[in-house]
């Protein structure tokens, strides 16, 4: 079973940004089944790395996005990702220096996050990004 599934209450109407969310949305499936099967401390490291880079290169390119749309609350919702990455750098650290917890309460903060962030932060460019695009 899966930790989340992608479904239409995500979709910020942007394609490639709803493509990257579900992207997301696989890899902490991809934890939360190594986490099952019991290999979650084998693959949270590369794991960790692959959401890491991944995220990056979403954040980029939404931001992007929202720039050329001349989103009006662009700098709040750039310090939400700052945020993100910052907390998602704590917890790489705590990974390396052995902290056996780490999996649950990496999995649960990223759920809630990536799904409130959608939900509440995202859609609210959407007007922008989609007017623009047209």
């Amino acid at each position: 079973m899966s930790l989340l599934t992608w479904n239409d209450s995500y979709s910020v109407g942007v394609e490639t940004i709803d493509q990257q969310h579900s992207g997301l949305f696989a890899i902490l499936n991809e934890l939360h089944a190594a986490m099952m099967k019991g290999q979650a401390q084998n693959l949270v490291g590369p794991l960790l790395d692959k959401l890491v880079t991944y995220t990056l290169g979403h954040f980029a390119y939404e931001e992007r996005m929202m720039q050329e749309a001349r989103y009006p609350n662009f700098a709040a919702h750039r310090a939400h990702h700052v945020d993100l990455a910052r907390q998602v750098e704590e917890f790489m650290a705590r990974y390396k220096r052995g902290d056996g917890a780490l999996t649950i309460e990496l999995l649960q903060f990223l759920k809630d996050w990536l799904t409130k962030h959608i939900q509440h932060e995202d859609k609210q460019y959407r007007p922008y990004l989609t007017r623009h695009a047209a």
